[in-house]
C-alpha cells in the first residue's frame, strides 16, 4: 500500500476540522444571507430582524463569514456587511455561477455524515433531519443542486456521444430536465418523456418550458422502483441513479427499462464507476460513504458489476464509453434485435 503524501498529526487535524468552515458557509446559504446582503448591505441587527434570527447569533455567524472572506465587514461600532462580487456570483440567488442549491444540499449531506459512526455500526442509513428550510425546501435544494452540477457538463457530455439514432428519449428520474434539453437540441425531430416523482414534475415542466421545448416533451409521474415504465422510447437515459440503489434494485430497474425498450433499443448510464480496488477515484470511494449514510443499499459500483447487472436484465453489447473522475462515466448497452 502506498500513499501520495506523508500523513502527519497536522494533516489529520486539518481534515477533521474541515467541517467548521463548511458549516459556517452552509448556514449562511440556508439563511439566504448572501442573497439578502448582496441586494442590500446592512448591519447584523437589521439582518437578524429581517430573517427573524437572534442578533448575537447572527453577529457571530457574520463575523465568521467575514473571517473566511465570504463577507466584507465595514468599520465602526455598527458595521455593515456586504458580499464580495465573486462570492455573490456563486452564493447569491440568481448569481451568474450560482451553486446555492448544491451548497444547501451539502448541508443536508453533512447532517447525515455526522452520524457515520452509528451508520457504520448498524448498517442502516442515518436519520434525516430537515434544515431550517424544511423538507420541501430541502427537496428543492436537491433538484436545484442536480441542475447546477449537471448543467456545465450536460452539453459537452452529450456532444461527446456523437450522432445518436433514436426517436424518443426516456429520461429516467429526469428531475428538472437538465439532460433532456441537450439531447433534444442536438437531435432535431426527436422527442422525450421525463419520468420522475410527482413532486418533481412541476419543476421539470418549468425548465422545459423555459428552454422552448415543451411541445417535444411528455411528463409522466411515477416510481422507477415499481410499476411499468413509459412505453414507446427507444433510448433510455439513466443518469445518476445507479449509485442510489443496491445491485438487486438495479437489476430490477434495468429489467423494467429493458421491457420498455423495443428490440435494438439502447440504454445509456451516467454515473460514478469505481475501480476494482474501490479506492479510486478517491471521490468515488467517498461518494460510496455518502450513499451509505443516505440509502439502504446504494454505493459506487465497478464496471464489471454494472455490466453483469445489465446482462442479467437481458441487455447485450455492454460497453464503458467513458471513465470519468466525477459522475461522468458513461456505459452503453443494447436490447437484442428481434
Amino acid at each position: 500500500m502506498t500513499t501520495k503524501a506523508k500523513i502527519s498529526g497536522k494533516t489529520i487535524m486539518e481534515m477533521v476540522r474541515g467541517f467548521q468552515p463548511a458549516c459556517v458557509v452552509i448556514a449562511g446559504a440556508d439563511l439566504d444571507v448572501f442573497t439578502i446582503l448582496h441586494a442590500r448591505p446592512m448591519g447584523a441587527a437589521r439582518l437578524a430582524a429581517k430573517i427573524r434570527g437572534d442578533a448575537r447569533a447572527i453577529t457571530i455567524l457574520l463575523d465568521a463569514l467575514a473571517a473566511l472572506g465570504m463577507l466584507a465587514k465595514g468599520p465602526g461600532a455598527k458595521p455593515v456587511y456586504r458580499v464580495p462580487a465573486a462570492v455573490a456570483g456563486v452564493l447569491a440567488d440568481k448569481g451568474a455561477r450560482c451553486m446555492l442549491g448544491m451548497v444547501r444540499h451539502q448541508g443536508n449531506c453533512l447532517r447525515l455524515w455526522g452520524q457515520l459512526g452509528s451508520v457504520a455500526r448498524s448498517g442502516k442509513p442515518a436519520a434525516r433531519r430537515p434544515s431550517v428550510r424544511g423538507a420541501d425546501g430541502d427537496l428543492d435544494s436537491f433538484i436545484r443542486a442536480m441542475h447546477e452540477v449537471s448543467s456545465p457538463m450536460a452539453e459537452p457530455l452529450i456532444d461527446s456521444l456523437g450522432p445518436l439514432k433514436f426517436t424518443h428519449l426516456l429520461d429516467l428520474g429526469g428531475a428538472s430536465g437538465t439532460w433532456t434539453i441537450p439531447f433534444l437540441r442536438r437531435n432535431p425531430g426527436t422527442r422525450a418523456t421525463i419520468f420522475d416523482r410527482p413532486d418533481v414534475i412541476p419543476m421539470a415542466r418549468g425548465t422545459i418550458k423555459k428552454a422552448g421545448l415543451a411541445g417535444r416533451v411528455n411528463f409522466v409521474a411515477g416510481d422507477y422502483h415499481s410499476g411499468v415504465m413509459p412505453q414507446g422510447p427507444d433510448l433510455a437515459w439513466v443518469s445518476a441513479i445507479v449509485h442510489q440503489n443496491s445491485r438487486a434494485q438495479n437489476r430490477a430497474m434495468f429489467s423494467r427499462v429493458f421491457a420498455a425498450l423495443p428490440p435494438g433499443g439502447r440504454i445509456l448510464i451516467r454515473d460514478i464507476v469505481v475501480d476494482a480496488s474501490r479506492t479510486r477515484p478517491v471521490g468515488a470511494a467517498l461518494f460510496a460513504v455518502n450513499m451509505l449514510t443516505a440509502t439502504s443499499g446504494g454505493s459506487t459500483f465497478t464496471f464489471n458489476e454494472i455490466r453483469d447487472d445489465l446482462t442479467a436484465a437481458g441487455f447485450v453489447k455492454v460497453k464503458l464509453l467513458r471513465r470519468g473522475e466525477i459522475m461522468d462515466s458513461l456505459i452503453s448497452a443494447i436490447v437484442p434485435a428481434a
